[in-house]
């Protein structure tokens, strides 16, 4: 994880590159909005482009998937189609803490809030999917609801057999295979 919270011009001018490429490569995840329209706010938020250029660097490939229709903020997802290279990783810091031996070296929660992104909830993974195909070999943590992690419990999705699959499992569980997608509004 870098230090510094800020990209340096070049950085920034890189990473604007290769958001417009796939922006415009994806067509179908954002009708109707355009990137000179995406390029002005992300421009206008430094703190949200290195957040971008973290999803980015851990294999994340970010791209706008919508937009809010409330606040009119841009709707940034993980996009590649298998989960990002942030993966062997407990739910959050409580399962974390739970485990008695081979402590995974993070939490997804933890990461997700270092790197300034949400969890996707079953929800938005559901809407995630409609776009593509994605989690075809790894799955992702999703947002658990309270009354399931009370319960010691986290869910997670993937797509087997050309269907989407949410399941549970114990928060403090981890696999090379699940990771966690991030959603970020802009």
């Amino acid at each position: 994880m870098k230090t510094t919270k800020t990209l340096s011009q070049d950085q920034t001018t890189e990473l604007l590159k290769t958001l417009q490429t796939r922006f415009e490569k994806n067509k179908a995840r954002h009708k109707g909005i355009a990137w000179s329209a995406v390029q002005e706010r992300l421009e206008s938020k430094p703190d949200k482009l290195w957040t971008l250029d973290e999803m980015e660097v851990t294999g994340g490939e970010p791209d706008v998937i919508g937009r809010d229709q409330k606040s009119g903020e841009f709707i940034f997802c993980d996009c590649s189609t298998e989960s990002p290279n942030r993966r062997s990783l407990c739910y959050d810091r409580t399962a974390w803490e739970s485990r008695k031996a081979n402590k995974p070296e993070n939490t997804a929660m933890d990461l997700a809030e270092e790197m300034g992104v949400e969890l996707l909830t079953e929800e938005e993974y559901q809407d995630l999917q409609k776009l593509g195909k994605f989690d075809l070999k790894t799955s992702s943590w999703l947002k658990t609801p309270d009354n399931v992690r009370k319960l010691g419990g986290a869910i997670f999705g993937d797509r087997r057999y050309d269907r989407v699959f949410i399941y549970h499992n114990g928060a403090d569980s981890y696999y090379a295979a699940r990771g966690f997608r991030g959603l970020l509004k802009v």
